[in-house]
């Protein structure tokens, strides 16, 4: 384990509960019924404990879009070729496609990176996506960059993907960690029929066959069974959590890779947010097992980051009235005390 991943590692620690209590007791003390914000209430408290404050303030919100190929792929896994990757990067560069839009509207900073675009992992059908030194590049290169914009003030790092094939990883990766059969964690991805769903699982359970991993080396299964997209996403998260960032996860793909970052540093699980839950069957069993509960369920399937980008005026909102709705005391309004 090289220097960068080792000291983002030493840095992670759990969310402070004295932050989170002191919050809670700050939002009893509001013009309203106890609790009556439900969720609302819950988020603030947890972005709270995240950033070891029980007044946070607003937070400046960014949406990384990580992007690469897989040479997976080429096993006709997904109803897309290969090129929209690509053809998606130039989209995102012109504004065009839905995070840039959702990102705008949230008054979110998009930062799309090319992970490995035009460059893809190798077939884990038939070996290893990548060597684990590269693994590790990657997921520097993801801590770097959660640092940098810590650096900026940025507090909360929204995780978004892009990259034809990277379900089927993010099924591999689920799969071995979850210790569950390939069915249970594949979906119809981009809108594969029945015939390529069966070909993905297909696909899954020969990737867990052919590689060498194992589940106690996280970093070694994501070289197996992952993607430089997902390798860099997992080292976002990681550095997120070090620097106490907000870190929100969109759907499924997101998800697994948050899922190596959990396996790496089990602590990291307090900085993040599930965004919603996607409608891919391993989405849910993802988010059980790092026990986290998404905010939204609206049948989200596109990725992106556009889920996560979707709930960052949620957690704006949860923060404006954690620090600006009226008390009790100051607003002259008798307390009811329930």
């Amino acid at each position: 384990m090289s220097t960068g991943l080792e000291l983002a590692l030493s840095r992670i620690g759990p969310a402070d509960p004295q932050a989170y209590e002191e919050a809670a007791r700050a939002l009893d003390a509001k013009t309203k019924p106890r609790g009556s914000l439900g969720r609302l209430e819950e988020v603030a408290q947890r972005i709270a404990g995240i950033r070891h404050t029980p007044a946070p303030g607003r937070l400046r919100a960014a949406v990384v879009v990580a992007a690469g190929d897989h040479g997976v792929a080429c096993e006709d896994v997904s109803a897309y070729p290969q090129v929209v990757t690509r053809q998606m990067l130039e989209n995102f560069d012109s504004g065009g496609a839905a995070v840039c839009v959702l990102a705008r509207t949230a008054g979110a900073r998009l930062r799309v990176i090319d992970a490995g675009v035009g460059a893809p992992t190798k077939n884990i059908a038939v070996g290893p996506a990548m060597s684990r030194d590269r693994a590790l590049d990657r997921v520097e290169e993801g801590i770097a960059l959660a640092d940098e914009l810590a650096r900026e003030e940025i507090g909360v790092v929204a995780l978004g993907e892009m990259g034809i094939g990277n379900s089927t990883a993010a099924a591999a990766l689920c799969a071995a960690f979850l210790d569950v059969r390939p069915e249970r964690v594949c979906g119809r991805g981009t809108g594969i029929d029945e015939l390529g769903l069966a070909r993905k699982v297909e696909v899954v359970a020969r990737a867990l066959g052919v590689n060498e991993w194992r589940r106690d080396d996280p970093l070694g299964v994501m070289a197996a069974l992952g993607g430089f997209e997902l390798a860099l996403l997992c080292g976002v998260a990681l550095g997120g959590a070090a620097n106490r960032q907000v870190v929100v996860l969109d759907g499924f793909i997101a998800t697994a890779a948050a899922l190596v970052a959990v396996r790496l540093a089990p602590q990291a699980v307090d900085a993040m947010i599930a965004a919603h839950l996607s409608p891919e069957p391993g989405h849910r069993l993802t988010l059980d097992a790092l026990g986290l509960e998404p905010l939204l369920d609206l049948g989200l399937r596109l990725g992106e980051g556009s889920g996560a980008a979707l709930v960052l005026p949620l957690l704006d909102a949860s923060l404006a009235i954690l620090g600006e709705m009226a008390t009790f005391d100051a607003a002259g309004v008798t307390d009811a005390g329930r």
